[in-house]
């Protein structure tokens, strides 16, 4: 079994934009209403809104791929990049998603310490990232890889206001 990864250019734009509505669909669909996953889907994924996103220079997509099919993908930022003012020592995982069909696998750790590697890379002093409230799971497998919750802050699902738990961790 191989596991390796690659990052994302603009010649990946629609592979990026399928594996993004797969794996926020198999993550979020039962917890949500139909019209509210739409209109997230249509809002954080479409392509114009990816091609921004890949074309900023302080944010990172990385695909994961394991024996040759890709399994899921990574997206950090730095700087002016990140989704709340974190300041300039610190990385933000924006989005880890792995498909269902590859989880399990150790990919999701493989894709953290990509991030923990990106930070140290650029001299980050912590990485921190948010996971909606509900998503014990997440919650869990982060807490395993060492972040504590830090905050909160609100996200908007279609029409409906959720919770994001910020969680962070302190790199040494």
């Amino acid at each position: 079994m191989s596991t390796n990864l690659k990052k994302c250019c603009l010649e990946d734009l629609l592979k990026l934009q399928e594996i993004s509505y797969e794996t926020f669909t198999e993550t979020f669909k039962d917890q949500n209403s139909p019209e509210n996953l739409s209109a997230y889907l249509e809002r954080a994924y479409n392509l114009n809104q990816l091609e921004k996103e890949l074309s900023n220079i302080f944010s990172q997509f990385f695909f994961v791929f394991f024996n040759n099919e890709v399994a899921g993908y990574l997206k950090v930022n730095t700087d002016d990049a990140q989704s709340e003012e974190m300041g300039s020592e610190s990385l933000e995982i924006e989005r880890i998603y792995i498909r269902s069909k590859f989880q399990k696998h150790g990919l999701g750790k493989y894709l953290i310490n990509k991030a923990m590697e990106l930070a140290a890379k650029e001299n980050k002093k912590k990485i921190w990232l948010g996971v909606w409230e509900k998503n014990e799971k997440a919650i869990a497998f982060y807490k395993k890889m060492g972040f504590v919750q830090t905050g909160a802050h609100f996200f908007y699902m279609g029409d409906e206001e959720q919770t994001d738990f910020i969680m962070t961790k302190t790199l040494i």
